[in-house]
Parts: structure tokens; C-alpha cells; sequence
């Protein structure tokens, strides 16, 4: 059987693939998926989404609890968990079924199956009915990644989960460690805190959320402390001691090296979150010549391998590892490879969001890196107590913080923690997009009474103006 021929062929149905798929679709071409699992991929599945109900239901019991505060009763306050990731897995089914129609509407070809590449411009996928040979002049490898396992610390499924194993849980933890407090660890440490999980996070960097902001890290932490954490930094865990129950659960002793000292602690139940690696196996790749590093494909800063036709995109083409910054390059191939202009993602323009309690959101520069690039900085802060909304919505832990360039004006960095700023953060990265100045931001209206107010007295800050504080 003759093979099938496409213009384009994208590995991958995750945020990135998806989305490229059906822009190069919209562009005239002839495109096929390949997926080997679930339409939509991590995000969708086992990712951003259903962790985002998940937190949402956990929100809702923290209010609950609240309910006094705000002049309300609430009696019997109580959740039955397997209701709560119910909810969580609908909310996936009916994102994944809608990608599904999204493509079958663009006439995009879905094959689902495990994709090789043979030869350049060639991928042979293995499907339920065999062997399926297809060719194309361009091909978008959007495999995305999956959670790192280090010795001794493998997920079992049991006593020690994934963030797979979290988003399905077989019971609620009682005492829970979490290793790793970056986005994944801190978002599931929060929900099942929250839910009364007794919570230890061991971090070994020397703060909590490493990525963000030192200062916004640091108001975070003591916010997680508050909610009852343990939280223990520059430390590692060494070694897992498992005692299974032969009906499912039991004990671990986890060994955790922290300030010079070897501790035991015992827990019921330990998530790994220490990272991720590529989906970069069992492709074919090496016999291709493509460029891995650190289990990462290697690009130019237009997804492009080196190898003629060949295109990286999203986790497997490296940090920062987030869907939309997938989704992005996967527009911008696509109109390359159309004859398009296409300009590169950089990755200092791509926010990153954080959906604990206190949430925490990030674009650009954090005051360290610009001063570390050499950069004359201007810092402006503005805390939420001061805003009106915020206190009328009893959430007044939080804190907005702004990073300039004190020479040009330019907008280095914003930095966020508290309720609701992984949608305010949009307002600053639009903002880095249009090479908005500090007296742009501060000629903006913005209403009131709105959370966004603190944005505007931040960079009043930075220039010794604000009004509120």
C-alpha cells in the first residue's frame, strides 16, 4: 500500500501539536496528527486542566470554612473526594472530546497510534490495525514530556504517586510528603492541605518555587506556613523505605537530609514532582542526527532541529515547559513552514502561573536576573491590604511587585502572589508585547474597584507615586 502523503505531519496531540495542526490547516495545508494516547494530551488529560478543578473544589472548602467571615453559615462542612476528582476527570473528557471536533472541523487526518520517523520526511505509525506509512516535506515533533523518576524514589502508585497517581488518588493522604515545590508539587501540596492532608514539602533549592522571584517566593512560603505546611528547604530526600499494606496503602519512612542532618519522617503517602523529562525515545531520532540534550530536543529559536523539515515544539524542545508556550510556537511553525512571517517565542515574554493558594504568576525579569544582566533597576511593590476590592473580597495577603529599567523606563519584570493573579498577570505581559514604559502604565485608567488597581499603584511605586500606600 502506497503511503500517505501530507504536507505536514505533527507527532503529538498536545497543546502544542493540536494547535499546530489546525494553523497550518487554516493555512491551506494538508495535515495529519499522530497520537498514541489522548487527544489533547497532559494538559488537557493529566495536566493543567483537571489539576485546575481539583484546586477550584479545594478553593470552594477553604470558603466554606470562611463561611462566618462573610456573614453566612455553612453547617456540616464536609467533601467526598472521589465526587471531587469525578468532577475533575468530566471537566477533561469534555476538553479532549472538544480538540476532537476542533480538528475534525479544520479536516485535519488523526491517526491514532505510537510514530516513528524510518527516514527524513517519513513516519511510520503502529495503530490497533497495524503498520500505517506516511510522508510529509515537514514534520512537528510535539511529543511533550513526563514526570522525571530518581532512583529510589519511583512512583508505585500506592504509596508513592506521580501527578497522574495525585489527579486519581486511590485515598485521601493523611500524612502527605511532597518532593519538589515548583508549579506541580506546590499546586497538589495546596489541594490536599487544604482538604486536611497533615502537608510536608521538601524542596532542595534554597527556596520554595525556585523559578519565581525571591521576594514573591519568600511572602508565598509564608503564606503555606500559615495554612499549616511544613515546608523544608535545601534539603533532599535520600532514601524511601516502603511498607505496604497488603489491602493497598501503609507507611513510608522517607530519610530527608536537611541543614547537615539525616532525619527520618514517616508519611502514608508521597508525591514526586521533580521535574519532567522529554518524550524523546523510541522515535528514531539519533538515527536521524537530531540534537538531544538532557533528554531535550535541541532547536534554533525557530523550532527548527537542523535536520531539513524537522521541528521541535513545546516540553520536548525545552524550558519554560508550559502549554501555551507550546501552543504558541506550534502558530508560529505552522506559519513558517505556510511561507508566513513568523516571529520567535521569547521565553522571557511567556507568563508563568502558579495555582496554589495564594496563587502566584510571573512574567519576565525577576529583580535578581535584571540585576544580573547588568540592568539599573527601578522596583515598585504594592501589598493587598491597601486595595479595596481585595479586603471586600477577604483576600488581603498578596502582594504585586514591578521591575523597570531605571534608564529607559522599560517593563523588566512583574510579580505577583495572592488571590487571582494568574489572570492579572495578562495585563503586564500585553504590556511587555507593546514596549510599554513606566509613563504608558501610569497614563492608563484602570477601574475600580478591581484587584488590577494594584498594577497601576506598583508601577506608581517604582517612581515614588503611588497613591494608596
Amino acid at each position: 500500500m502506497a503511503a500517505k502523503s501530507f504536507d505536514l505531519i505533527v507527532i503529538g496531540a498536545g497543546p502544542g501539536g493540536y494547535v499546530a495542526a489546525i494553523r497550518a490547516a487554516q493555512l491551506g495545508l494538508s495535515v495529519a496528527v499522530v497520537e498514541r494516547e489522548n487527544l489533547g494530551g497532559i494538559c488537557l488529560n493529566w495536566g493543567c486542566i483537571p489539576t485546575k478543578a481539583l484546586l477550584r473544589s479545594a478553593e470552594v472548602f477553604h470558603l466554606m470554612e470562611r463561611a462566618k467571615e462573610f456573614g453566612l453559615s455553612a453547617d456540616k462542612i464536609g467533601y467526598d473526594l472521589d465526587a471531587v476528582v469525578k468532577r475533575s476527570r468530566g471537566v477533561a473528557k469534555q476538553l479532549s472530546g472538544g480538540v476532537g471536533h476542533l480538528l475534525k472541523k479544520n479536516k485535519v487526518t488523526v491517526i491514532m497510534g505510537a510514530a516513528t520517523l524510518p527516514a527524513k520526511g517519513k513516519v511510520s505509525v503502529k495503530t490497533d490495525k497495524g503498520t500505517e506509512d506516511l510522508t510529509a516535506k515537514n514534520i512537528v515533533l510535539a511529543t511533550g514530556a513526563r514526570a522525571r523518576e530518581l532512583p529510589g524514589l519511583e512512583a508505585d502508585g500506592d504509596l508513592v504517586w506521580t501527578y497522574r497517581h495525585a489527579l486519581n488518588p486511590p485515598r485521601m493522604p493523611k500524612k502527605l510528603l511532597v518532593i519538589g515545590s515548583g508549579a506541580i508539587g506546590i499546586e497538589f501540596a495546596s489541594f490536599f492541605n487544604t482538604l486536611g492532608a497533615d502537608t510536608t514539602v521538601v524542596e532542595v533549592m534554597d527556596r520554595v518555587l525556585p523559578v519565581e522571584d525571591a521576594e514573591i517566593a519568600a511572602f508565598a512560603k509564608k503564606q503555606f506556613v500559615k495554612q499549616g505546611m511544613t515546608i523544608l528547604e535545601k534539603s533532599m530526600v535520600k532514601q524511601l523505605d516502603r511498607a505496604p499494606n497488603k489491602t493497598g496503602g501503609g507507611k513510608v519512612t522517607a530519610h530527608i537530609e536537611s541543614g547537615g542532618k539525616l532525619e527520618k519522617m514517616e508519611f502514608d503517602t508521597v508525591i514526586s514532582a521533580v521535574g519532567i523529562v522529554g518524550n524523546v525515545e523510541g522515535l528514531g531520532l539519533e538515527a536521524l542526527g537530531v540534537k538531544l540534550e538532557r533528554t531535550h530536543v535541541v532547536t534554533d529559536e525557530f523550532c527548527r532541529t537542523g535536520i531539513e523539515g524537522l521541528y521541535a515544539i513545546g516540553d520536548i524542545a525545552g524550558a519554560p515547559w508550559l502549554a501555551h508556550k507550546a501552543s504558541h510556537e506550534g502558530v508560529m511553525v505552522a506559519e513558517l513552514i505556510a511561507g508566513k512571517h513568523a516571529h520567535p517565542v521569547k521565553p522571557e515574554s511567556i507568563a508563568g502561573c502558579t495555582y496554589c493558594q495564594p496563587q502566584v504568576a510571573s512574567v519576565g525579569y525577576s529583580e535578581a536576573k535584571a540585576k544580573e544582566l547588568g540592568y539599573d533597576i527601578k522596583v515598585g511593590r504594592f501589598p493587598f491590604i491597601g486595595n479595596g476590592k481585595a479586603i471586600a473580597l477577604g483576600e488581603p495577603e498578596g502582594m504585586v511587585k514591578t521591575v523597570f529599567d531605571a534608564k529607559t523606563g522599560e517593563l523588566l519584570g512583574a510579580h505577583m502572589v495572592g488571590a487571582e493573579v494568574t489572570e492579572l498577570i495578562q495585563g503586564y505581559v500585553i504590556g511587555r508585547q507593546l514596549e510599554t514604559t513606566e509613563e504608558d502604565l501610569m497614563q492608563t485608567v484602570f477601574p475600580h474597584p478591581t484587584l488590577s488597581e494594584m498594577m497601576h499603584e506598583s508601577v506608581l511605586d517604582a517612581y515614588g507615586r503611588a497613591i494608596h500606600f
